[in-house]
């Protein structure tokens, strides 16, 4: 790491700084029309709406497409062990995702407000390259102190994810490579993020699909043609990843007025760390109680043998649909609430939000209600066992209400990481796996398949009915901010060390 890790505080501050051209241009002069920024600052929010959220729709659903044919992909080698191995591992690869997005989403948040801040505080855009900097490099080595602590304890920890000795040989191979390109795949999380943080979600989507086409390339290769297996799958999502963070670095590099990745501008100072790991950390925390929610709810759903299970897994691929759409509503609306926050434009924060929450109720109005009315026809598609048709209409019900409750709920949290508020935003992340475990254990004990089938849904709309909550008690904090500009931006811009 550069020597400016750790820098004393009284460090002498650059004063070319305060009039270089990268700070003028964050003056208030209007941003070119059409241009990434444009979309932040001054678009109708209808246009900025679709531009920021309808790609991160498309490469999350293309990135579900992508995973049922790499299952397929694996599945024609005709061996259980081999498809066993990938559901064993994915717990770590949404961990492994779960660490870049505490880097990603922590300090595309912050680069969004400082951008909007530096409207009226131009000093506050060589703020940028420190955030920038530190998220990626964050994320690499906390990745590689992961997967070089995970490769360490290979054994135990396929032992943990729960492989048997018939899947364990295909899992430790799956796992150990996986391991070997967590630094990679943390780093590929964490500049998606970055680089939508300034508007560019056309060029995530672009680097998704173009990830996602590698990777398939990659399988045909190792799996089908090689015949490496598991281990194959893991290399094709390792070296796709790759190409998605040389491409973010050099169209950051090509064409971010703002940003940089290079090591000269990495910072461990509070200015950056406390805002970028801060709402980071939500994520995480977010990512750790799924994983246990899921693992519960299998367990205990596998008692009432496989019919519910089936039934649940269809339901959960139908509601997929939507609920892909919801969320890069949430996902896409994040950077236009932290850049109008950071800019103190309050008009333009709660016209966004009010937008998103339309949006999100049409969507998730509109699909439930078309799925419900043609509930039998849609789940006889994917199955024909009449018992498993049967608890599958109750189950894709329930599914669809909670999605719902869920999108809602995902703006909430979104607007409280664009507005700062770390400690809001980590008790939304929180209180569904809390709550989730207690409910449906009783719901377990009480009413049996039933109270399991609906806990999700119950879950849901208590987490949303806190978020409500949360966001009527902070308000207050987020007009202040809006008044007096983003609170956690310091006052002066950091020291630069030019090497």
């Amino acid at each position: 790491m550069p020597a400016l890790a750790g820098a004393p505080s009284n460090a002498p501050k650059m004063e070319h700084l305060m009039t270089s051209p990268t700070t003028q241009s964050m003056t208030n002069t209007s941003a070119p029309k059409h241009s990434s920024l444009w979309y932040l600052s001054t678009a109708p929010i209808v246009r900025a709406l679709i531009h920021l959220c309808v790609p991160m729709a498309m490469a999350l659903m293309i990135t579900a497409v992508y995973n049922l044919i790499n299952a397929g992909v694996v599945g024609s080698l005709h061996d259980t062990a081999l498809l066993a191995a990938i559901t064993f591992g994915s717990p770590l690869l949404v961990l492994v995702m779960a660490i870049g997005s505490v880097f990603g989403t922590g300090g595309g948040a912050f680069i969004s407000r400082l951008l909007g801040a530096a409207q009226k505080q131009p000093a506050q855009a060589s703020e940028i390259k420190h955030v920038a900097s530190f998220s990626v490099w964050g994320a690499v080595i906390s990745g590689a102190f992961v997967g070089g602590l995970g490769l360490i304890f290979l054994r135990p920890l396929v032992s943990l994810l729960g492989a048997d000795s018939d899947a364990a040989p295909a899992t430790t191979a799956f796992v150990g490579v996986m391991l070997a390109f967590v630094p990679i795949l943390a780093a590929a999380f964490c500049l998606e993020q970055l680089v939508r943080a300034e508007g560019a979600a056309r060029q995530v989507m672009i680097g998704l699909i173009g990830s996602t086409v590698a990777s398939l390339v990659f399988d045909l290769v190792f799996i089908v043609g090689l015949r490496w297996g598991v281990a194959g799958a893991a290399l094709s999502m390792g070296l796709a990843n790759l190409g998605v963070v040389v491409y973010f670095v050099t169209w950051l590099t090509r064409n971010s007025e703002h940003m940089s990745v290079a090591p000269r501008w990495f910072t461990l100072r509070p200015a950056v760390l406390k805002p970028v790991l801060g709402v980071g950390a939500s994520t995480l925390l977010q990512s750790i109680f799924l994983i246990v929610t899921a693992l519960v709810l299998n367990n205990l759903a596998a008692a009432y043998g496989d019919g519910p299970l089936a039934a649940m897994g269809v339901a959960v691929r139908i509601a997929q649909v939507p609920e892909f759409l919801l969320m890069g509503v949430s996902l896409g609306i994040l950077p236009l609430l932290a850049y109008s926050f950071g800019r103190g434009d309050r008009d333009r924060l709660f016209s966004a939000l009010r937008a998103s929450v339309v949006t999100v109720g049409g969507i998730g109005l509109l699909f439930s209600v078309v799925v419900f009315v043609f509930r039998d026809q849609v789940f006889a598609g994917f199955v024909h066992d009449e018992t498993v048709l049967s608890i599958g209409v109750t189950v894709l019900t329930a599914q669809l209400v909670a999605m719902i409750a869920n999108g809602f709920t995902g703006l909430i949290t979104s607007l409280f990481q664009a507005t700062g508020q770390a400690l809001a935003a980590t008790v939304m992340s929180v209180t569904q796996g809390i709550l989730f475990v207690p409910i449906v254990l009783l719901g377990n004990l009480w009413f049996g398949l039933g109270g399991i089938i609906w806990s999700l849904t119950a879950t849901e709309t208590l987490v949303l009915v806190a978020g409500l909550v949360m966001w009527l008690a902070s308000r207050r904090a987020i007009d202040r901010g809006l008044a007096e500009g983003d609170p956690e931006a310091p006052e002066e811009p950091l020291a630069t060390f030019e090497g």
